[in-house]
């Protein structure tokens, strides 16, 4: 189904990429994300890319978002819809990451960690990937419960913007959701690997990894 490209608390950006269809769940989720932004102030959050109308390889940008399941959030707010829209023409959003990778700039703040938190509490949300220096500083700042952090889980990139993934919804047979997160919060040693030469520095080549096939039935849809 179409997200709307408005909605309470939020902005459905780059309409012009025609990558705004996702499952009913995955919309309550961003709709109730939406709302959560509304009532914690008077910015709007951004979505971006959800999914193709059938789902699918995208022809650009991603290997995931196929099947109504993933959502890109931007980490930088707008005052209003028309701020929203000037922001995406001409620029993509502003890095949360300084410069050497190592922790997070000044634009990052409080709103940026109340929408990951927020998402993160979602029980339909699976897992959430972003910057390994974002998972450090919420590691860093968060006392008390500390539960939703298990979610959250670094990735290469993911300095602007946060994905969140949701779990198979009920009655979608055919739908294998990923291995389940590791136990406890990860801001361990799994964290601090991420800040190693070896992450940081990769070595080039190797045997690429094959494309993710989506199931017969999908591949029936989109022929």
């Amino acid at each position: 189904e179409p997200l709307p490209e408005t909605g309470p608390g939020y902005v459905s950006v780059r309409r012009q990429r025609n990558r705004y269809y996702g499952h009913p769940d995955l919309l309550r989720v961003l709709e109730d994300l939406g709302g959560a932004m509304q009532r914690h102030g008077d910015s709007l959050v951004l979505f971006g890319d959800l999914s193709q109308p059938r789902g699918g390889r995208m022809p650009s940008s991603h290997r995931s978002h196929q099947n109504g399941l993933d959502a890109d959030v931007w980490l930088t707010p707008a005052p209003t819809a028309g701020a929203a829209q000037r922001l995406t023409v001409s620029s993509d959003p502003p890095s949360m990451v300084r410069g050497d990778g190592m922790a997070v700039n000044e634009r990052w703040g409080a709103d940026q960690k109340f929408l990951i938190e927020t998402a993160a509490r979602n029980p339909a949300v699976d897992r959430i990937f972003v910057n390994p220096a974002i998972k450090r500083a919420l590691c860093e700042s968060t006392a008390g419960d500390r539960t939703w952090l298990r979610k959250i889980r670094p990735w290469w990139g993911h300095d602007s913007h946060f994905h969140l993934r949701l779990r198979c919804p009920a009655g979608s047979p055919e739908c294998s959701n990923q291995s389940p997160v590791p136990a406890g919060d990860g801001c361990g040693a799994d964290l601090a690997w991420w800040f190693s030469d070896e992450a940081r520095n990769p070595k080039k080549g190797g045997k690429a990894a094959a494309d993710p096939q989506p199931p017969a039935a999908c591949m029936a849809l989109l022929r």
